[in-house]
């Protein structure tokens, strides 16, 4: 039985734990999808001016990805700390940095004020927003996959991952919004800054809920055994050894893990960033669909992805994470070839249906992502570990994946190759997740190994879902 210090939290606490990661992840990924919409639809213009129309959205994709190359190392610092001090103060850190380097972008002067500073000062920003991000997801997760209910860990795990097409909704009905009611020349000369200034009101709001939150017990009780186990080797009369950085420690114990968590979110995340980004490229220069318009439609399709993923993680919490992350990726393989035939029409009604159908099938793989990625690590080791894994395979995979496509679009003018890139990515997932193991029986809670592994125990009824 467990321990009143280790029982999981009364029913009436867990929602509150969700909500407030929820509604705090939402506004990172608003703040970041924010920058991915304006770079397709204004940034080439305003910080570029100077290039061919194409060439100038190849190079606001390219501060678009510099975001993407700094996840990584805020995957390491915000890993580190919070695998040493806590899941919670890492999250409020996270939540500023993001918010505060949007605000500012809404503040910029454009190259025609300023000429090359302009889209310097872009880029520092951008990176500032991917250190943020970088530190993040992985935090955000893993408070709600700490907090209790190992039996529907996938569908309360899920919740934070909807802050994706929570963001994505909010930013794109945001500039949606903006775009119906002014002309292209007011939404070019100010209208774009009034998203990435709405980010400083949005920040206030999410740092009040989460500083209401508690830190997760289980990250409390592995750090209590830790210092027992201290105690114990200091009351023997041994040296204490140096305690080994989570860093090393991951890299250590827990090297095919994070293979396999790279190898997961490739197609997870080229998918999304070419259904919902490079969308706006695609079909407004090679369909003839309005700016508005296919706004729309991926306005429409996030709000079904919205609603879709807690659907998944439940579905995880009963048949396991795998089958419903490889059918995700099979999915989403098996649909680009579609999905860029139904751009192609024109037609309102095909552009929602190619968006939406590929983003229900994104929501496979990225709904149990979570809770998969959560349960491949040990509690001092699990920021760390689940960061890793999911920020650097971002630098191959979501960084270049508008570049890519673009690119790809320039050279043939055509979707086919766009959808060949895509079902490659789907192949590599599908052998990561094949050779991973199943993880949705293991408790996060259980008593650490000297080393660190994560390997649980054989699975309790208590474990497993009802």
């Amino acid at each position: 039985m467990s321990s009143p210090a280790t029982a999981p939290p009364a029913p009436s606490h867990l929602p509150r734990i969700v909500a407030a990661s929820l509604i705090g992840t939402t506004i990172e990924w608003y703040d970041f999808f924010l920058y991915g919409s304006a770079a397709a639809l204004v940034f080439n213009k305003l910080f570029f001016p100077d290039s061919d129309p194409l060439v100038g959205t190849l190079l606001s994709f390219l501060t678009y990805a510099v975001g993407f190359a700094a996840r990584p190392l805020g995957a390491l610092v915000f890993g580190h700390y919070g695998d040493r001090l806590g899941r919670k103060k890492l999250l409020v850190l996270s939540l500023l940095m993001m918010g505060g380097a949007t605000f500012a972008i809404g503040l910029l002067p454009t190259h025609a004020t300023v000429g090359t500073a302009a889209p310097v000062l872009l880029t520092t920003l951008r990176l500032i927003q991917g250190f943020a991000l970088g530190g993040e997801w992985g935090g955000a997760v893993l408070l709600v996959s700490e907090h209790g209910d190992a039996r529907r860990r996938g569908f309360w795990a899920s919740w934070p991952q909807t802050g994706a097409p929570a963001g994505q909704l909010l930013a794109t009905g945001v500039l949606s919004l903006l775009t119906a009611v002014l002309s292209d020349g007011a939404f070019g000369d100010w209208g774009w800054r009034i998203p990435f200034l709405l980010s400083g009101v949005l920040v206030l709001v999410g740092l009040w809920i989460r500083l209401s939150v508690d830190e997760s017990p289980v990250f409390q009780q592995a750090l209590a055994q830790a210092e027992a186990r201290k105690a114990a080797v200091r009351a023997a009369g041994a040296a204490e050894g140096a305690e080994k950085l989570p860093l090393v420690s991951v890299l250590r114990h827990h090297w095919r893990d994070v293979l396999v968590a790279m190898g997961a979110r490739m197609a997870e995340n080229i998918s999304y960033y070419v259904i919902t980004a490079f969308i706006l490229v695609y079909a407004t220069t090679s369909a003839g669909v309005s700016k508005q318009t296919a706004l729309n439609a991926v306005l429409i399709a996030s709000a079904v992805h919205f609603a879709v993923i807690p659907a998944w993680g439940a579905l995880s919490d009963r048949i396991g994470r795998r089958p419903v992350y490889l059918l995700g990726a099979a999915g989403v393989g098996l649909w680009m070839f579609p999905f860029f035939r139904l751009i192609d029409t024109g037609g309102f009604g095909s552009l929602v249906i190619a968006v939406t159908v590929g983003l229900v099938l994104h929501g496979a793989m990225y709904a149990p992502q979570a809770a998969f990625f959560s349960e491949m690590f040990a509690t001092r080791m699990r920021y760390s570990g689940a960061s890793i894994g999911a920020q650097f395979a971002s630098v191959a995979a979501g960084a270049p994946a508008p570049l890519i496509a673009t690119a790809l679009l320039s050279d043939y003018d055509s979707g086919t190759p766009v959808a060949l890139y895509v079902i490659a990515a789907a192949v590599l997932t599908l052998i990561a997740v094949g050779v991973a193991k199943e993880t949705r029986h293991r408790d996060l809670a259980a008593v650490e190994p000297e080393d660190g592994t994560a390997d649980a125990p054989a699975p309790t009824a208590d474990a497993r879902p009802a």
